[in-house]
């Protein structure tokens, strides 16, 4: 209470005022704390013990054991059941606030967009394509792409018996139109990214925006995606069959937003009849029980065994939502098998699915946690230093012409290994950590620069291997230098790629 009695009046006035003052400040600061916990918390998910959600620790760690040991590229993996996160966890130099690239789990999200455009009477999937497109169409279309509809882009039953080229500096809507149409639309399954891109083409043709900004209010703002990477045609469409980036925790969310059959914090983002659609099989694709590649496809969705569904892009990157568990499993990595992840999840996962909450088991909980917290790629591992101090700071000239190498050279600065490669002309440094991962930018073959984390040792006296992560891609890069007298063998290798793996070992002499 407020004394404003004569006695004392000056004094317990101020003391008063201060702690009126204190108080307002303190209130102010709750409602901002307040605010910003709301604003949080509805673009996020909460988190949980996996006991409060009916999964044992013990078994997630299960696991995440042998997901470490037996795929050797993962990248990151978050699970969430009942709403809830219950574990979390990235292969370091992987990390949380680095986004990944989705590659065909893409297409999940233009799937998204055309359910969005039809419910809003934008467009309707019987639409023909042709009419979209009188400028860009053949001279003389033939009868099955007069007949290709909206729905058959969707399904992947475009009646094409092979996939248009989608090079840099192709027109890659006129190259779809003019790719042969062997088969009658709507009766032959053929995965097909260049017909995925032409939904895309057509969102920014009937809404007059490219996909990415036709998404952003309706899709990414409300799940809290608020700086989506999303690459484009050389036309400037968005890429409708991959090229965007994002968070596995933000695909968290487009997992769980189709699990809630497109409700999110109370509002239908998208139509409940379209997730329904989407994710249902409308085309035979294969026969084989024990392929996940075999089961139906729905709209840019594959069905699963086990009558799940999912989005997922080239090597390893998935978004597994379970309605009978009400979970969603989320991994992105580098591998060339890719069912060889499904049958971990059925064979380790699955079965720790129970219906109701276990009791509290905080000693697993923490191994669990601490078990999370402590994934790493596989790095090499040696000394720090060559079996000889001449094998650093020399020059050595490559012998042949591949890919226009032209020269390399090792140099020791403080803690970490600089490779410097001369390639048409240019110079590149590859920044390479001993103990830790050091990160930088690289240029590599095909790849535009990209950021990458690199870590490095002399497995032997005279031969030094280095591990360069790109670190928004599911590639890795491994490196390794043989010196022999006055020579060098380079070799370099990538885990996963769509063109040969392994270059050509190059020769390199010393510089005289």
């Amino acid at each position: 209470m407020i004394n404003l009695s004569a006695t004392g009046l000056a004094g317990q006035k101020s003391a008063s005022l201060n702690r009126f003052a204190q108080l307002f400040l303190l209130v102010a600061l709750l409602s901002l704390n307040l605010s910003t916990n709301a604003q949080t918390s509805s673009a996020g998910l909460p988190r949980s013990t996996p006991e409060g959600q009916g999964i044992s620790s013990a078994s997630l760690q299960t696991f995440i054991d042998a997901a470490d040991q037996q795929i050797d590229a993962m990248h990151s993996v978050m699970i969430i059941r009942h709403g809830h996160i219950v574990a979390e966890g990235y292969w370091s130099p992987y990390d949380a606030e680095t986004r990944h690239a989705l590659y065909s789990l893409t297409k999940s999200f233009t799937s998204t967009a055309i359910g969005l455009a039809v419910a809003e009477g934008k467009l309707s999937i019987d639409d023909l394509v042709l009419p979209l497109f009188p400028e860009d169409a053949p001279s003389s279309p033939g009868v099955n792409l007069r007949a290709l509809r909206i729905r058959d882009l969707l399904s992947m039953s475009t009646g094409q018996h092979s996939e248009a080229s989608n090079r840099a500096g192709d027109h890659w809507t006129k190259n779809f139109l003019a790719h042969p149409f062997e088969h009658k639309p709507g009766t032959f399954f053929l995965y097909n990214t260049p017909s995925s891109h032409m939904l895309s083409a057509i969102i920014q043709k009937k809404t007059g925006q490219p996909l990415i900004e036709y998404l952003r209010p309706r899709l990414f703002t409300p799940l809290g995606i608020n700086d989506p990477v999303w690459g484009t045609s050389p036309q400037g469409v968005s890429s409708g069959g991959w090229g965007l980036k994002l968070r596995t925790r933000e695909i968290g969310r487009f997992g769980q937003l189709y699990l809630q059959r497109g409700k999110w914090q109370g509002k239908q983002l998208v139509p409940e009849s379209w997730v329904a659609t989407a994710t249902s099989r409308q085309v035979s694709n294969g026969s084989n029980p024990a392929s996940d590649w075999e089961q139906g496809y729905g709209y840019q969705f594959w069905r699963t065994r086990n009558g799940f569904y999912r989005g997922d892009g080239a090597f390893g990157q998935y978004c597994v939502v379970m309605p009978e568990h009400d979970a969603v499993l989320i991994i992105t990595s580098g591998v060339r098998n890719m069912q060889a992840v499904l049958d971990l999840v059925w064979e380790k996962l699955l079965p720790t699915f129970q219906a109701k909450a276990l009791p509290a088991d905080r000693k697993n909980h923490e191994l669990l946690t601490q078990r999370l917290a402590s994934l790493r790629v596989k790095k090499p591992t040696g000394a720090r230093a060559p079996g000889r101090s001449d094998l650093l700071g020399r020059q050595y000239d490559i012998s042949t012409s591949f890919q226009k190498f032209e020269s390399l050279r090792l140099d020791q600065v403080g803690d970490e290994t600089v490779l410097t490669i001369k390639q048409g002309g240019a110079e590149k440094r590859i920044l390479i950590g001993a103990e830790g991962w050091s990160r930088g930018e690289l240029v590599w073959g095909e790849f535009p620069k990209q950021p990458v984390a690199s870590s490095g040792a002399w497995t032997a006296p005279d031969t030094y291997q280095a591990r360069v992560c790109f670190v928004e891609e599911p590639f890795i890069l491994d490196l390794t230098l043989k010196f022999t007298g006055d020579e060098v063998d380079f070799d370099a290798a990538l885990n996963v790629s769509f063109s040969p793996l392994r270059q050509p070992t190059l020769k390199g002499r010393v510089k005289p």
